[in-house]
Formats: C-alpha cells, structure tokens, sequence
C-alpha cells in the first residue's frame, strides 16, 4: 500500500531532506483518560491506525465515531544515518485537541489546539541512526469548552455539526536541521516599490553568519541580496523585481516567484539552506472597494468547509485539495471563505498557484457556553478564548506569507447582547482583531463574521442573510449605499461605520434527494426554480455598487447539511455553466 499523504507538507518553507511518518501505527482508545495511569506510554498498545486520518474517519481504518476522551498512538522510527551531526525535529500538522509526545519515555512536546502545527526536538531522547519510540497522547474531553468548529457536541451529527476529529489529522514527520537554522521566513510583497520584504527569523549561534537570498522566475535568477546574520534580532532583506521582470499574482493568475535561501558561516560554507516562494500583490481598501493590485476586485466566494466522506476533517489526498478548488472555480466563484477551521497547508499551496482567493478563519464555534454547555467550573479550569488567542497566533504565523490569503477573520456568528457593561465576548473580539492587526498590516480584518460586530472600526463589516425571497433579500441587502447595513442583531452590534461591505453568508438553498436533507428556507418545487433563485441572489449584491463581494453557502454538501452546489461526494447536481453565467456579469463595484 501506498504511503497516505505522502507530499511534502509545508510547501512554502521547504528543506530538501524529511521523512514521512504518515502510515500503520499502534493506536488504542482511552475512554476513561486513565491510559497514563495504566502504563499505555510504556506498552504496546491494542490496535492500529493509518495515520493521518482520524479515528472516527473510514479512511483511518478504525471508524470509531463515539466520544473519545483521549487516544494514544505509538510508532517505532529509525531515524537515518545519513543525518548525522544534525538536530532532528517531530513535526505535527494537526492534533486534536490536547496533546502530549513521549520520545523513548521522554517527554518532549505540549500542546493544545486542534488546527495548528507544532514542533518538538528529539535533541537529549534520540539522534540520527538511532532508534526512536513516538508514543502521542491527544485527549478530547465530552463536555469542555474548546474550539472545534463544526464538530458535534452531540453523540449524533446534526444541523450544521458534523462528525467529530479527534487526534492526529495532519502529517507527521521527521526533519534533520543544522544547529544554527532558518525559522520560518515572512514574506510581504510591496507592489510599489516592486520588491519582497523577507523577514528571516534565525534559531541558534549566529556570530560571523550571513544570509543569502536569491529570487527567480522561470526565466531564471532576478535578484540577489545579502545581509549579515548578526546585526539584528530577526534579519530582513529586500528582493527587488525589475520592471521587466514583474508578473503580479491576482484571480486567476497564479504567478509565483521562488526564493532560494542560504545561511553561510564565517568561512563561507553553507550550513542551512531552504526555499520557498512568493506572489507580488497588493490588498488596499479604498471607500467602499477592495482593490486587488489597483483594480476593484468583486470577490465572488463559495464557503468552503472541507469536509470529506471518507477522511472528515482530512482530504483523502493532495489531488481532493487541488480538486476543490477547481470545482468553485468551474462554478464561476474566484474564491473561497475556508469556514470553521484552518486548513491543511496544502490547500492554501494550491490555491497560491491557481490564483484562488482565500479568507483566513479560526473554527472558533465549542469557545463559548453557548454551544457547548459549558459550566463555570469547566469554564475557569480552561478558559477556552484564552487558549484561542494562541491557537490563532500560530495560524497567523503558518500562513502570513500566502499570496491566496487577501482577509482574516478570527471570530464567526458570535452572540450576546450589548450591555451596560462590557463583556468577555467584548474582550475576546477586541483582543483577536488587534492580535491579528499586530501581526499582519498587509490584509484586511473582519473582526466577527456576521452577528456581533464589536470593533467600531474593523476594516470590513459582513451580514449573515438567508433570506430565501429574492425581493426580500434585495431589499434588505440594499441599504449599505445609504449608510444602513442588513445588521443580522442590532442588539449585538456596535454601530455600523461606513467599511466596505460584504454579505459573508447567503443562499444555502436546500436541493435534496435525501429526506432528512435540510438546507435554508423551502426548497425549490423545481431545478428552473432553483437557477432562478440563485441568478436572483446574487444578482442583488453584483448590481450593488456598494458591495465588494459575497459567500455563497455552500461548495458540497457536508453529511445531513444538504445544500451544496455538489453533492458530499464532489459529483455536480446542476449545470455548471448556468452557475457560472449567474455570477459573470460585470459586477457594479468593479465599473466604478
């Protein structure tokens, strides 16, 4: 059998030399969380996984979809020879959602977070010819308070809560690295000046080091540059693009540059070398507008949710990431709100090359009592926003550098009615949106997607509106010229301050042959019903010289939520071409 998932998975910082460690592994369901008292770290454990996928996904080959309050996994690894006199890394993609790593009964890593990768060394526990025994913990506690986006609550799916992930669901792996090392590198592209800005973030001794960076395209080298390692905390250098070089990265237009990277000492000799690449665009707000290198842009999305049959939160291969994308854009979409989760890496690496545009979301939904029913005792002994403010840095960190990425939103369809006080879902909102600003200037910021808007002045505003009357949903979409958005709750709301605007969530219209299929509103009596309702949705936000794009609910069908423009199983319910025709008008922003 072929190893799963076995493509290089961080595309965008990339060293020549990784092992896999996707494939058989020991696994064993923990169900009282008392594996650590009853020696499960120091013994084989009872059954097997296929790791990445999780457990409760037919692709894991275990397909165990009741709660799991922890699992454990145990791996036997030889590290190569042939990476001698180098530190190894374990790297993880994803674990849901509290997880401890033992490396030869070491201890080596904590962390907690279901969405976001995380690293620990092996330096002390096992080395380069050596034997080296991963035993992983990962619990996921019925009943606590968490970020889980749309995972269940429940035993059973329903609404729009699907079957839950528990544990490892991204690739694990192997990387040797020198002792002084790159870090991750941040790029910002700077359209004006036609250069890249890399921040190049070093790890250990660095006395006498240099940096060097080339830039090329498929001509060949553009630009190279220099800079002493030793001069500041993090070193930075720029990439210029002449002129005649300069290909912009926008819809469509997937243009990519590759930047070499090299860590030389004193004597010149290379000691850490990496690569990675870069899009040149420009993301600026002007009145109602946003403009994608100059030009007024209507961003014509498709909520995404990446879900799969087969592997839940996991895609089955890298070909399933590709092939979503290439499905919303035969569909007439230009990109995607990627919704209640942070995606694989790999997704954003396809959709930098297919000139995808993509909003960065947290899968924030199970952080408050309001969905999970948590007590005030769960609530103190781990308060989930603020392990959210973590868990969402690290994503601002893996994904800064991606030219797909044009907005952030950390928070979505948050409640609570404002009062004379200010409340934790005030702090929590305010905290994120300045998180998020803090790290990235370049993009726009959407502080709540739709509900409880609590930042006067976040760059965009958004509505939530399902409205399935077409006339209804024109009017109450069509008041933002005059200053008067469709508020989904004034109550929950600050006052609306002129941003840009866009309806964030619409449509979700129910086209079902199963009966416990729900969608919005009463499904269409027939299939001439339904391209008459969709043409007339969005027509009502293209011709709306005020709004700068929307979210169609949804790309596929995900379990019971059955109003997807493909089935669960990526096969077309309608005719693509009509749903295209819909969205390809000149849309009125885009005349302005």
């Amino acid at each position: 059998m072929d190893q799963p998932r076995s493509e290089y998975p961080r595309p965008q910082f990339v060293r020549p030399q990784w092992l896999c460690l996707n494939g058989t592994w020991q696994f064993e369901i923990d169900a009282g969380d008392s594996g650590l008292e009853r020696g499960l770290r120091d013994r084989e454990l009872a059954g097997t996984i296929t790791v990445p996928f999780c457990p409760e996904s037919a692709l894991s080959g275990v397909g165990h979809v009741d709660f799991m309050n922890a699992v454990w996994y145990r791996k036997v690894v030889e590290i190569p020879a042939a990476w001698d006199g180098r530190e190894v890394l374990l790297h993880f993609g994803a674990v849901d959602y509290e997880t401890t790593v033992w490396v030869n009964g070491s201890e080596r890593a904590r962390h907690r977070g279901g969405f976001t990768p995380f690293t620990c060394t092996l330096a002390g526990a096992a080395g380069p010819g050596q034997t080296a025994t991963i035993v992983v913990r990962a619990r996921d506690g019925r009943g606590e308070a968490k970020a889980g986006g749309k995972q269940s609550v429940a035993y059973a799916n329903s609404g729009c809560h699907y079957t839950r992930t528990t544990g490892i669901w991204q690739t694990v792996w192997l990387e040797p690295v020198p002792a002084v090392r790159f870090g991750r590198p941040r790029i910002t592209p700077d359209v004006p000046g036609r250069r890249f800005r890399l921040e190049l973030p070093l790890e250990g001794p660095r006395a006498g080091c240099r940096i060097r960076a080339t830039l090329s395209d498929a001509a060949g080298a553009i630009a190279r540059a220099e800079v002493p390692a030793d001069q500041a905390f993090t070193p930075q250098l720029d990439l210029a693009v002449p002129a005649d070089r300069l290909k912009l990265w926008g819809p469509g237009e997937g243009h990519l540059y590759d930047i070499a990277l090299e860590l030389v000492d004193a004597g010149g000799a290379v000691v850490d070398a990496a690569s990675t690449y870069a899009g040149m665009r420009s993301i600026v707000i002007d009145g109602m507008a946003v403009r994608i290198n100059g030009g007024s842009v209507f961003q014509r999305l498709v909520l995404d949710q990446g879900y799969y049959p087969d592997g839940i939160m996991t895609a089955p291969t890298d070909e399933a990431l590709r092939r979503d994308i290439e499905l919303s854009l035969a569909a007439g979409f230009n990109g995607a709100r990627l919704h209640q989760k942070v995606f694989e890496e790999r997704f954003l690496y396809h959709a930098d090359r297919m000139g995808y545009l993509v909003w960065g979301e947290f899968g924030d939904w199970g952080c408050s009592c309001r969905w999970n029913g948590a007590s005030i005792e769960q609530l103190s002994r781990h308060d989930p926003m603020v392990s959210m403010m973590g868990q969402w840095a690290e994503a601002l960190q893996r994904d800064y550098s991606h030219p797909c990425i044009v907005g952030w939103c950390p928070l979505n369809e948050t409640h609570a009615a404002i009062g004379d006080r200010m409340d934790m879902l005030d702090d929590l909102t305010r905290g994120l949106f300045l998180v998020t600003k803090n790290a990235d200037r370049s993009r726009p910021v959407l502080d709540a997607s739709g509900y409880a808007h609590r930042v006067a002045r976040a760059d965009v505003w958004d509505s939530h509106d399902y409205s399935q009357d077409v006339e209804q949903f024109r009017r109450r979409q069509g008041g933002i010229g005059a200053g008067e958005p469709f508020y989904n709750s004034r109550e929950i709301s600050v006052a609306y301050g002129g941003q840009p605007y866009f309806c964030s969530e619409f449509g979700g219209i129910r086209w079902t042959d199963q009966p416990d299929g729900w969608g919005y509103g009463e499904a269409p009596a027939t299939i001439e019903e339904f391209y008459a309702r969709f043409e007339g949705l969005c027509a009502a936000l293209l011709d709306d010289a005020a709004v700068f794009g929307y979210c169609y609910t949804q790309l596929t069908d995900v379990f019971q939520e059955q109003n997807g423009l493909y089935r669960f199983d990526r096969t077309a319910k309608f005719d693509l071409p009509r749903l295209r025709a819909a969205q390809g008008r000149t849309a009125a922003i885009e005349r302005r």
